[in-house]
């Protein structure tokens, strides 16, 4: 962890001193290992007191790009601004940020109290000031009754708390956050998307989260920054970004995502290819339509413009998922609520889609 807070502006109290959330600006941002390419150019912008996601598969760059802000990673080039200060060569210890790593680095040796106020006693902080605030970071994650036990007899969620906790503590503007929930089990990690969404909005810090799973970044940020091959692929809000994709990677790697192309069919034009040709026109020729928004109908007329054929039923409990023959090289996969009554494997159905919720991609194929 580092922050640049001074000692002086902690003893003034947790409120008076809290230092203020502050924007991350990147541009032109490069880190090379040889002739290797981990991160090449990233311009992003993220607001103050935003929670932002960065969002991509195993070696896409984002741990890079995080350890780039936090001062951990020298970049090879470009500028990082935090308050629209630059940040470049400034050592981690003196930027106005904290870093929660995915291992954690709790000391176990030291009570959960300890391992909080462990940042302020470094800096100087005078001991009641201290334990104020440290008092004030458990009440917030909801440790106080635990403040004397060691973090070795913690739950892993617990755990997580306390981490997030010591960072806190010293009142940074910018919270990194490097896959701190991956080692937890399915539920657990759905409790804590919930609470660290619930501190970052009652501490308005600026949190900057790097993780590889979708639906973690969907349910707790403001922005998403999907990365692929050390660069940005899109960035906005979660809507934006599910409903409106850009390309075809975007598409795939945030849900589920029927990609239609006018190659990909088994015959030269097959009806949904003429459809979308005509509804929803585009130069590339490519589509993106999620399953949720097709709607099938169990009397295909000849007049419906795309019929298909059922060829898989999977109940999910909340959702049906349907695969689809339709002509492409693939089945169209729909998803319709849970209670509805399936349609059996072979059945013939017509195929609705909403032209106003079919999107044109750009560029190629992922």
């Amino acid at each position: 962890m580092a922050m640049s807070t001074s000692p002086e502006a902690l003893r003034t109290g947790p409120r008076e001193g809290r230092a203020k959330p502050q924007g991350v600006t990147l541009r032109g941002l490069r880190k090379t290992y040889g002739t290797a390419v981990a991160v090449g150019g990233v311009d992003l912008d993220i607001e103050a007191g935003r929670f932002a996601a960065i969002l991509g598969p195993s070696g896409c760059g984002k741990s890079t790009v995080l350890g780039m802000i936090g001062g951990f990673v020298e970049p090879t080039g470009g500028d990082i601004l935090i308050g629209g200060r630059p940040v470049v060569g400034v050592p981690p210890e003196r930027r106005p940020t904290a870093m929660v790593f995915q291992t954690l680095a709790l000391f176990p040796h030291l009570t959960v109290a300890g391992n909080v106020a462990f940042g302020l006693r470094v800096r100087g902080v005078r001991k009641g000031a201290a334990a104020e605030r440290t008092r004030e970071l458990l009440d917030l994650v909801q440790l106080g009754p635990l403040a004397e036990r060691r973090v070795s007899e913690l739950s892993g969620g617990q755990q997580q708390r306390v981490a997030i906790a010591r960072a806190l503590a010293v009142e940074p503007a910018v919270l990194l956050l490097d896959e701190p929930l991956s080692a937890l089990d399915a539920q657990l990690r759905k409790q804590m998307q919930i609470e660290l969404r619930s501190i970052q909005q009652r501490t308005a810090t600026t949190f900057v989260y790097v993780t590889h799973d979708q639906q973690e970044a969907m349910s707790m940020a403001d922005q998403i920054v999907v990365m692929r091959e050390g660069a940005v692929e899109q960035s906005g809000s979660p809507m934006d970004i599910y409903t409106r994709p850009r390309t075809e990677f975007v598409a795939r790697f945030l849900g589920d995502a029927n990609v239609v192309s006018a190659t990909s069919g088994q015959g030269r034009s097959v009806p949904i290819v003429r459809w979308l040709r005509a509804e929803v026109p585009t130069a590339g020729d490519r589509w993106a339509i999620r399953p949720e928004a097709v709607i099938l109908t169990g009397d295909p007329e000849d007049t419906a413009p795309i019929r298909g054929t059922v060829t898989r039923v999977t109940y999910y409990g909340a959702t049906m998922r349907y695969e689809v023959e339709v002509g492409l090289a693939e089945p169209f996969v729909v998803t319709v609520p849970g209670e509805h009554r399936p349609w059996p494997v072979d059945a013939v159905v017509g195929v609705g889609l909403d032209p106003r919720r079919v999107v044109a991609l750009q560029g190629g194929p992922a």
